[in-house]
């Protein structure tokens, strides 16, 4: 069975290009949310099994929403993006509770694959 993912990003033609990757190497895409406030409100609701977090969002960053995710006690492996090297971020990913940080130029069902192992 395919994984859910929930794609959170500012960007419509991001979240688009996603979408199609995704689903074209057998990920369920079953949301999209443009900021934090939404991506928080579709977690609880749709449960995904991956959320596709973009660091920066228009009203909190991405590290804002993973934390507030994963003290709400949810169980989505929450997979960092950005269109900066991870490195920009330091120990911030980490911190975060995230499984991890794929660049957006590398995204790819194999790299949110090998995050989930």
């Amino acid at each position: 069975m395919a994984q859910t993912v929930l794609i959170v990003d500012d960007h419509p033609s991001f979240r688009s290009t996603a979408r199609i990757l995704l689903e074209s190497e057998g990920f369920d895409v079953i949301g999209e949310a443009e900021d934090g406030a939404s991506a928080i409100e579709a977690i609880q609701r749709l449960a995904p099994e991956v959320v596709l977090l973009d660091v920066q969002l228009p009203d909190m960053d991405g590290f804002a929403v993973a934390r507030t995710i994963m003290a709400d006690g949810v169980k989505s492996a929450i997979v960092l993006t950005s269109s900066r090297d991870g490195c920009d971020f330091g120990s911030l990913i980490a911190e975060s509770g995230a499984r991890g940080f794929v660049p957006k130029g590398e995204l790819s069902g194999a790299a949110i694959s090998e995050l989930l192992r």
